[in-house]
């Protein structure tokens, strides 16, 4: 079974990113959204709690907080909202991380 989980708290603000990350297993997708996406900057202190797997990040959530793309860590996706209803429709589950 696998699951979307969704993260939308900065990494420096709440534990939600690394928790999501604790519980992410092989085939699941953690989809960072509004400030969460900070977690997906290469060389941070988040990005290496996501380190080997499945993460997209939001990319008008990475525009609107004047994040370039190519200051994200190596692997991560980055998805349009057609993308993310994607990754919706592609999961078994959804677990929102708050």
């Amino acid at each position: 079974m696998s699951i979307l989980h969704i993260v939308n708290k900065s990494p420096y603000e709440k534990n939600s990113v690394a928790m999501a990350a604790g519980y992410a297993k092989e085939g699941d997708t953690v989809l960072l959204i509004e400030d969460a996406v900070y977690a997906a900057v290469k060389a941070g202190s988040a990005s290496a709690k996501l380190s080997g797997l499945d993460v997209s990040v939001l990319g008008s959530d990475l525009a609107a907080r004047g994040v370039a793309e190519d200051k994200l860590a190596d692997g991560v996706n980055v998805v349009d909202y057609a993308g993310f209803v994607d990754l919706v429709e592609a999961k078994d589950s959804v677990q929102s991380w708050l």
